[in-house]
């Protein structure tokens, strides 16, 4: 893997899904416009009954830099970034950045993220390297989060610490080459599955230390059904791509033993 030469990054989009977020999104939007002015946001609601919704489209109709995708319905994380993905590729933005409603993702690490991203294909905002922590987490939350990428990393073989974290910068190209049209997971293994895709194909990615804190408003999207999902397929991805690691192995030392017979 050779490093990135470092050139322009294109127009940024900053997808921000929402459901039931009328509390949060007008300051989260409001700290994203701050940190990076230059970047457009866009709001992927789905159908919040809370009149998210509502909200997001006066954000838009004051600010050209702010948009609105209106869903059908609660269809998933994994859904709404990948319509946010579509609808940014479309238009041709360089960058695109997945960010949470909530304001446990802080925009004002969004420049050194995007900094990062001039000489790399991925970017992850990160828990979990030297510089990130969390704040108003419980030691169970905590647990599960660090098991959960450990266990990715473990059975991916993936060089990332905080593979479950959902603050990511993406290049265009890179969303491009890991085939997003068969993506189908969501939530937790959403996040997870897109990481993975990066590195199998031989792309850059780099870990930039963020300061994750705990939603003051609303409800956390987190399920357990969410967990067990994302526990079931990454097992089931790791036991095929180990033996495919098995089976690629066999054949070379079938290969090498039948050269030289």
């Amino acid at each position: 893997m050779t490093e990135r030469p470092a050139t322009e990054l294109g127009r940024i989009l900053v997808i921000v899904p929402t459901y039931n977020e009328a509390a949060n999104i007008e300051k989260t939007t409001g700290r994203l416009r701050e940190a990076v002015p230059e970047a457009d946001i866009l709001i992927a609601d789905d159908n919040s009954p809370d009149g998210t919704g509502d909200v997001a489209d006066h954000l838009a109709a004051s600010d050209d830099h702010v948009h609105v995708l209106h869903r059908r319905g609660k269809e998933g994380l994994g859904a709404a970034y990948l319509a946010g993905f579509g609808w940014g590729l479309d238009r041709g933005y360089g960058v695109l950045v997945q960010h949470d409603a909530d304001g446990s993702h802080p925009a004002e690490r969004l420049p050194a993220m995007l900094q990062a991203l001039r000489t790399a294909d991925m970017v992850k905002g990160s828990r979990w390297v030297v510089g990130g922590r969390t704040v108003n987490w419980s030691p169970l939350r905590q647990l599960i989060s660090r098991v959960g990428s450990l266990w990715s990393r473990i059975c991916l073989g993936l060089p990332i610490k905080d593979v479950t974290g959902g603050y990511n910068a993406w290049r265009a190209d890179t969303l491009r080459k890991i085939g997003l049209d068969d993506v189908a997971s969501a939530g937790y293994c959403f996040q997870i599955d897109l990481a993975w895709r990066t590195v199998k194909a031989g792309l850059r990615v780099v870990e930039v230390p963020i300061t994750f804190v705990d939603r003051e408003h609303g409800d956390s999207k987190m399920s357990q059904a969410i967990v067990v999902e994302a526990l079931i397929r990454v097992t089931l991805w790791g036991i095929a791509y180990r033996a495919g690691q098995l089976s690629g192995a066999a054949r070379r030392r079938s290969k090498t033993a039948g050269t030289g017979s």
